[in-house]
């Protein structure tokens, strides 16, 4: 079993204020989060906050105990207009020294439903290179929504064809919206894969249903020990989204992330 670094997407705590999440993450003992900067659905932090903002976070994490091993900074990348944004969450992920950027390709939550093709998206993405190349970060695209597999976003990062730009591979999404089974979807695109939100699934496979780690029905030994068969050490970023009536209160979502720290030590893991 490979070494990993282990973190909780703050988008756990949609709803719930950042100064929460971070209380929540490092009592269940993690070492790393990832921040939410998803406009239009959780605003964890954002481009526009103050310097004096931002500074305050960024000590706030460092006294809990917390590295940032990615941003959750969703923008449509289909719409030229959404570019700005996008590269404003570059630079925010850069402030907070985070070595991974997330985003899907499409449609993340405003009400924008703009789509294009994979060679559209592709262009538009090549324009954010030189910056993604100068803070040294990379690009994972979610496996989320039109592009709800694995092979969907292998296909368009090879039309981008950059280093910097890989896939991070959403357990759950690729059966909420790809309808695969993640594990034979995830053997197939391996290689290309830098980063994972572990998700899990529970109730029909269209249900708006991601409870703790471990309470689904997602195999998440089997998709661990594919990684560890390609010598695939990529960051696992924890992701619990309940149903569409979300968590009840701040003691449910604490519990869930608890529950997923046990699961995945009862895998071997350390956090």
């Amino acid at each position: 079993m490979k070494e990993r670094i282990i973190a909780v997407n703050s988008n756990t705590y949609h709803g719930f204020s950042l100064d929460e999440a971070v209380a929540g993450i490092a009592a269940a003992g993690f070492h790393y989060i990832e921040l939410t900067a998803t406009k239009g659905w959780t605003e964890h932090v954002c481009a526009d906050m103050t310097f004096s903002e931002l500074c305050r976070i960024k000590e706030k994490l460092s006294n809990a105990g917390l590295g940032v091993i990615g941003m959750s900074g969703h923008c449509n990348l289909s719409d030229s207009e959404r570019l700005k944004d996008f590269a404003d969450n570059i630079l925010l992920a850069h402030f907070f020294e985070a070595p991974f950027i997330v985003s899907s390709a499409g449609e993340a939550h405003l009400k924008d439903k703009v789509q294009s093709a994979n060679a559209g998206i592709a262009k538009n993405i090549r324009t954010l290179l030189p910056l993604l190349k100068r803070c040294g970060m990379r690009l994972v695209i979610e496996v989320h929504g039109e592009h709800g597999s694995g092979k969907a976003v292998d296909a368009l990062i090879a039309e981008i064809d950059s280093s910097d730009v890989k896939i991070n591979y959403d357990t759950a999404n690729a059966i909420f919206y790809g309808g695969v089974d993640p594990a034979a979807d995830l053997a197939d695109v391996v290689s290309n894969v830098a980063y994972l939100h572990i998700k899990d699934k529970a109730g029909e496979k269209n249900e708006w249903n991601f409870p703790a780690l471990g309470k689904g029905f997602v195999d998440f030994p089997k998709l661990f020990s594919i990684l560890d068969a390609h010598d695939n050490a990529s960051p696992l970023s924890i992701e619990i989204e309940f149903t569409k009536d979300g968590a009840k209160d701040i003691d449910e979502v604490n519990r869930a992330v608890r529950d997923s720290a046990d699961y995945l030590m009862r895998l071997g893991y350390t956090l």
